[in-house]
């Protein structure tokens, strides 16, 4: 079983800081309102410009406060500290607000960078020595209401396995808000009852070829921390059926190209599937098959564990889902 010790810690620290002051290459979601809206990533993002985009650079940021939480002592942990004490001040945060505002932003980071956003806030508050969550709150509050504003409107979940993935973003999210929204954890849990306590028999097409997420493993794990645990299990058994999907086409996936951002996203899919079967077996009663499940969320990590610190176009964000899956 892979586990999380200081010197994985100390490597994805290593990563993360070497990234989130990174400007360039950059990926901008960007709505121009005109002319003066041409400006550069750290001019529109004082605080999350670097790691190539922004929500990259947000859950980078929940890798750096987690690993200093876990591992106070490793060399790193007093780096993350000054650089975010130097990142997260009022002036930058309210300018992140302040963008996020815009009548043009409606949709900006809707709902992954949201969700990331929430994550980052809820690790934030640990950390009493530090203002940062305090800093942090305006904006949290701010996508938080967005997600209540979201799912009046949205209408069918949205279920690939990319940024736009509904249940990805609302795992975060009701994390978050079961310790500080408890009006936002209700909506989102009717929500999802609604949409998603009604499937079985899942025989999908997944992988896609630049999937980062396994849309059928997204939706149980939210399920799984929503749904009370026998129920869930019945849940799981109709939708998941022992020597189904799961078992005869959920294996660990390969990347053709590093360097093609696009296909870097599969060692995110091992990663992400890991984090998912992970939390499921922890959720379902002890098994043969919970086992087996553990097993293969090993497998799918050690597919991609290589390209945590490899090219910069898995780098700049794996080492989050790496993290996720090693917390499970």
């Amino acid at each position: 079983m892979i586990a999380l010790d200081l010197p994985l810690a100390r490597r994805f620290a290593r990563t993360a800081l070497g990234h989130v002051g990174q400007e360039y290459p950059n990926k901008l979601d960007h709505v121009m309102g005109g002319a003066d809206d041409a400006r550069t990533p750290r001019d529109l993002h004082p605080a999350f410009f670097g790691s190539y985009d922004w929500h990259s650079c947000v859950h980078s940021w929940w890798t750096l406060l987690t690993l200093r939480r876990l591992f106070p002592t490793m060399p790193e942990a007093a780096a993350i500290a000054a650089l975010a004490d130097a990142t997260f001040t009022e002036e930058k945060l309210a300018a992140e607000l302040a963008y996020a505002r815009r009548p043009e932003a409606r949709g900006f980071e809707r709902p992954y960078g949201w969700g990331w956003l929430l994550y980052l806030h809820h690790e934030a508050a640990r950390h009493a020595d530090r203002p940062w969550a305090a800093r942090l709150t305006p904006l949290a509050q701010h996508f938080a209401a967005g997600f209540g504003q979201y799912l009046r409107v949205l209408t069918y979940p949205i279920t690939v396995g990319t940024h736009f993935n509904t249940a990805f973003a609302l795992t975060l999210a009701h994390e978050w808000a079961t310790a500080r929204d408890p009006q936002l954890a209700q909506a989102i849990a009717g929500w999802s009852a609604s949409r998603f306590d009604p499937l079985a028999h899942y025989s999908g097409w997944e992988p896609g070829g630049d999937e980062f997420l396994s849309p059928v493993l997204q939706v149980a794990l939210l399920q799984g921390r929503l749904l009370q645990a026998d129920r869930f299990a019945d849940w799981f058994a109709a939708l998941l059926p022992q020597g189904g999907w799961l078992e005869s086409h959920c294996h660990p996936v390969s990347v053709s190209d590093a360097s093609d951002g696009k296909m870097a996203h599969l060692d995110g899919l091992n990663m992400s599937r890991a984090w998912a079967l992970r939390g499921l077996a922890a959720v379902l009663p002890p098994s043969p098959r919970g086992e087996a499940m553990r097993a293969l969320a090993d497998r799918h990590m050690a597919a991609s564990m290589h390209a945590v610190d490899g090219d910069y176009m898995a780098a700049h964000w794996l080492a989050s889902f790496a993290l996720l899956a090693l917390l499970a």
